[in-house]
């Protein structure tokens, strides 16, 4: 019996000593830098660089929307142009995710960052002091000329001085960052220079992958790490909203039988999108989307049906009730 316990004894210092071990060196290494090129960006004063940046931070890059507090969203979402001041809450698993200030106040905002800096966050996911940031923004292929369009539109807004508490991750966002599961992200390949303009499957391809994150939403993936878990469009990430609202994305792909859109025409889908918000707490940006040109709409949807079917059945797909105290 004394031999028991003296070896419970010693399991239980061992298992103690491992975790303080593993505690000491999340907290002594989760707050790591990281080291990533300086893309060629360069805002312009250009009307025109102005107007396509405005159009893609209101529309499909929907970065008005995140980039403002609840309340300022909402009035983004009924077609107000406010000034990206940051301040939207995003609470995760890891911790509590907060929107910068993306005006051009040199206290609170991009004033003091290059043009390089704020590309290099788009691009790569690495804040201007090396800090990596949650993968929310899906910006690393879109084209040198939408980046410096999207520039010339956050320096040409109105400096809001609008201070924003940092991100703040808990024990197991620290640890996340510590094992190097969240990393920053660059671009597969080299980003185009420009795409073309046109209702085309490659150009609904760059919106859906590169600018509007459908394929970020619509998919699979590991809420703590980001990571894509099962066929990109297939649906299934569940958001959980307040109050007692969840939602499922839908299979977005072909597939007859499970494609939510399968069975749409091309004008029913641009006309979904027109027609804007349904559900109150829906985490889809439609009042960005609604904004979306026709051009921009059909190219989408010609992309979503040129995809590979894939079979998955969503029970509820756009909302669903939680009854008041249930789990």
């Amino acid at each position: 019996m004394n031999k028991l316990v003296k070896f419970l004894g010693w399991v239980i210092g061992i298992l103690g000593l491992v975790i303080l071990a593993f505690v000491s060196f999340v907290y002594l290494t989760w707050d790591k830098k990281y080291e990533a090129p300086y893309p060629e960006a360069r805002a312009s004063t250009d009307s025109a660089m102005i107007a396509r940046g405005k159009y893609l931070v209101f529309g499909p890059a929907h970065c008005a929307g995140c980039h403002n507090t609840p309340e300022r969203s909402s009035q983004v979402d009924l077609g107000m142009d406010l000034e990206l001041i940051g301040g939207a809450e995003f609470v995760f698993e890891p911790g509590v995710l907060r929107s910068r200030n993306l005006t051009p106040d040199k206290e609170t905002g991009i004033g003091n960052l290059t043009d390089q800096e704020v590309a290099r966050v788009m691009r790569y996911s690495i804040g201007h002091d090396g800090r990596p940031i949650f993968p929310l923004m899906p910006f690393q292929n879109m084209s040198d000329e939408d980046v410096n369009a999207v520039i010339s539109y956050l320096r040409s807004q109105q400096p809001v001085n609008n201070y924003i508490p940092p991100t703040e991750y808990n024990f197991m966002g620290k640890a996340i960052l510590a094992l190097g599961l969240i990393k920053p992200e660059g671009p597969e390949g080299t980003p185009p220079k420009r795409v073309k303009v046109e209702a085309s499957e490659v150009y609904g391809k760059y919106l859906a992958n590169s600018v509007a994150n459908c394929v970020g939403c619509h998919s699979p993936r590991d809420l703590m790490s980001g990571e894509f878990i099962g066929p990109k469009f297939s649906g299934g990430l569940l958001f959980e909203e307040s109050p007692g609202a969840s939602f499922i994305t839908p299979n977005l792909t072909p597939d007859p039988e499970t494609g939510y859109i399968a069975n749409w025409t091309e004008d029913t889908f641009v006309e979904r999108f027109k027609t804007g918000r349904i559900y109150e707490h829906s985490p889809m940006p439609w009042g960005s989307f609604s904004r979306m040109d026709e051009v921009d709409l059909r190219a989408l949807y010609r992309y979503l049906m040129s995809l590979d079917p894939v079979s998955n059945k969503i029970e509820k797909t756009e909302y669903m009730l939680q009854a008041a105290g249930s789990n």
